[in-house]
């Protein structure tokens, strides 16, 4: 869908017709859910299900404030990163902080289908165990990092946005963006180092 037919759906949404909400849904539900089901090794199928509709509907309920600055599907990431966020903090509240989310940078799955099915094609015990920890260990050391780092490596790498999307997400310039991403790749690389003492696999990190 183009910027114009998008921006003509809205319009058609503004005006409260159903079926221009149902072709909006329908067009976005997917990328939501895998968008979300990789931000997490702790989320479910069905939890990034239920995070894409709460998304779609804080996007509902909101939509007017979205001024069109960027593609429709970015604005709808960055309501998908808080949304999960607060999905993970509600469940480790009813946990009591018995849990931990889970972030990988580097499974991304094929075709869009959710990196975790990738376990049913039969890596070794061993292997997962080390992808999650590696996993984990990417997860703290994301927290360690400022918000706008951590927001732009988030939709970089599990977004799968352009520079040109960030910028217009983002209100930089996409040389900012390419600069900027390198500053935080190296911050995230050396709290990982950091975090793993010292023997952390860099290559296994994204490089923009």
């Amino acid at each position: 869908m183009n910027l114009r037919d998008e921006a003509e759906l809205i319009e058609r949404c503004l005006r409260g017709e159903t079926k221009a909400w149902e072709r909006l849904f329908e067009a976005h539900y997917e990328p939501i859910c895998r968008f979300a089901y990789q931000l997490s090794a702790d989320l479910s199928i069905e939890d990034a299900e239920e995070i894409a509709q709460e998304t779609l509907l804080a996007a509902a309920r909101h939509l007017r404030r979205f001024r069109g600055g960027s593609a429709l599907q970015t604005w709808l990431f960055r309501i998908a990163v808080n949304k999960t966020r607060d999905f993970l903090s509600r469940r480790q509240a009813e946990k009591r902080g018995g849990g931990r989310a889970l972030l990988s940078l580097n499974e991304p799955g094929r075709e869009g289908e959710p990196a975790a099915q990738a376990a049913d094609e039969g890596p070794l015990p061993s292997e997962v165990v080390s992808r999650r920890e590696e996993a984990a260990l990417i997860a703290e050391a994301l927290a360690l990092l400022p918000a706008r780092c951590r927001e732009l490596i988030q939709l970089r790498y599990f977004g799968d946005l352009s520079y040109e999307e960030l910028a217009a997400a983002l209100g930089l310039h996409p040389k900012t963006v390419s600069s900027r991403l390198s500053r935080c790749l190296r911050r995230l690389a050396a709290a990982y180092e950091k975090l793993s003492g010292g023997a952390a696999e860099r290559r296994r990190l994204p490089s923009n």
